[in-house]
């Protein structure tokens, strides 16, 4: 059979088995799912399947392998890596999980929530909160980014310092193998020592081992009150040190610590200037703090200020405000939730993932920015992220007035080393919560070593021997096992 009609044959039994109105063939309906959200990455695709349910799915995937069709599997395409992104040949499937959407139970005993792969972050907040639960992943794109997606690149976000990372939520899952076998390890189970921990093999695997298709996550009590508070600061190391006294004296309450640079609130300023109303920022640096308190608002209020009250008699800070209503509380998150969307407003850019430890994590700002600034004069150097656990978002903005895609275009590559190199001399990691995509591939043949590499490459082998899931993201592509 000819490839133009074994195709031919496959998109038939396609809408045979998902009905037309869930297969989209024409490049307009394919347009919104073929280029990444940043807009860096354009690709063709055969068709977009989305299928109703898990087994559904399946069948996708055994008609794929039939046909020796690759898939993308893509949630809902708010990634900044091109992870979601097929390539420009037109002959690979997007395979939408955006149909999964149910809730299928919520535990309050176990602390269980399980939500199909489909589901939008924000609807599983919500439904955890219908039950007086917290499920404490937020992240800028919550009312956008799915379960799945935040599964497959082990997504971070602003509560990772007391909850850790999307594997560290994550209890079990239901996953769709290469073979378009289900694995059912959904579980509420805090301890199973059973074998080798299948479910981490997929979490922040970006589908290219199997597609993740529900998923058994964490909820935890919520707490009585929440304080926030902005702080003004002169250094990153005045940042440090503001960071050991708090969680010194919060603890687990600490639940919030983001960075930001007078460089990303100026550009916050200039997109959204009605954001900054109230404000009077004027310190190269603010920090970001997140009290979470199982008492009461008093008792929050007291702990948060006794903190804040110490840190500025000893001059750490420049000045301090605790937000006094919720509506505070939501203008202040709103000036760090705000800065990528400035960024993007500003213009293309070039961004950096990279986590570096604590300790050195003045040094790493300091000596990059010198680096950087020599290398690029004139760019400018939007800094934020989540310093509680290690994470910057060291981003690199061309000078103003300058244009965006040729500035990336030129300068990407030596920015990169300049950043990346700095990170690992750090004993840090060139990404620490975007994933890797098809973007840091070649970032991770530099900085991986050869012996994790391999290990990587036998996984894939053994789970995808065709590559046919998500081919050419995370680990280069490499040539197709022969068929049985």
């Amino acid at each position: 059979m000819s490839p133009a009609r074994n195709t031919q044959h496959f998109l038939d039994a396609l809408h045979a088995l998902l009905g037309a109105g869930h297969v989209l063939q024409r490049d307009e309906d394919l347009a919104p799912w073929t280029r990444d959200w940043r807009g860096r990455y354009q690709g063709r695709a055969l068709a977009l399947a989305a299928p109703a349910d898990t087994a559904q799915v399946a069948e996708v995937v055994q008609l794929c392998a039939a046909h020796d069709i690759a898939i993308v599997p893509q949630g809902g395409n708010t990634g900044l890596v091109g992870g979601a992104t097929p390539d420009s040949g037109g002959s690979q499937l997007l395979l939408s999980l955006r149909r999964l959407r149910r809730i299928r139970d919520i535990s309050v005993a176990d602390g269980v929530i399980v939500a199909e792969a489909g589901c939008i972050l924000q609807e599983v907040q919500q439904a955890a909160a219908g039950h007086g639960m917290l499920f404490p992943l937020s992240l800028a794109a919550e009312g956008s980014a799915t379960i799945g997606g935040v599964l497959s690149t082990n997504a971070g976000g602003t509560a990772v310092l007391r909850y850790g990372n999307a594997r560290a939520l994550c209890l079990g899952l239901e996953v769709v193998t290469p073979r378009g076998e289900v694995w059912n390890g959904l579980s509420s189970l805090r301890k199973d020592n059973t074998g080798y921990d299948l479910r981490d093999l997929f979490i922040g695997a970006e589908g290219t081992l199997g597609l993740i298709t529900a998923a058994s996550l964490q909820l935890f009590a919520r707490p009585a009150a929440q304080r926030t508070a902005l702080a003004q600061l002169a250094h990153v190391r005045d940042a440090v040190r503001l960071f050991e006294r708090a969680r010194g004296a919060l603890g687990a309450g600490l639940t919030g610590f983001e960075l930001m640079s007078a460089h990303s609130l100026r550009l916050v300023r200039q997109h959204f200037p009605q954001l900054m109303r109230g404000f009077g920022i004027e310190a190269p640096w603010c920090v970001l703090l997140e009290l979470s308190d199982n008492e009461g608002e008093e008792h929050a209020q007291q702990r948060l200020e006794h903190v804040l009250g110490g840190a500025l008699e000893s001059g750490l800070l420049r000045d301090a405000a605790v937000a006094q209503s919720v509506a505070q509380a939501q203008a202040m998150w709103a000036l760090r939730e705000h800065i990528p969307l400035a960024q993007a407003s500003e213009g293309l850019n070039i961004k950096h993932d990279i986590a570096v430890p604590i300790s050195r994590m003045a040094a790493f700002v300091e000596s990059t920015a010198e680096l950087v600034l020599q290398a690029l004069p004139g760019a400018r150097l939007i800094v934020f992220g989540h310093l509680g656990d290690g994470n910057l978002h060291y981003n690199v903005q061309a000078p103003a007035g300058a244009d965006g895609a040729q500035f990336l275009a030129h300068h990407q590559e030596a920015c990169n080393r300049i950043v990346h190199d700095a990170a690992a001399a750090c004993g840090g990691s060139f990404s620490a919560e975007h994933g890797i995509g098809q973007l840091k591939t070649p970032e991770l043949l530099r900085y991986k070593s050869p012996v994790a590499l391999d290990m990587m490459r036998a996984v894939k082998a053994a789970l995808d021997p065709r590559g046919l899931f998500n081919p050419g993201k995370l680990l280069p592509r490499q040539p197709p096992a022969p068929r049985d």
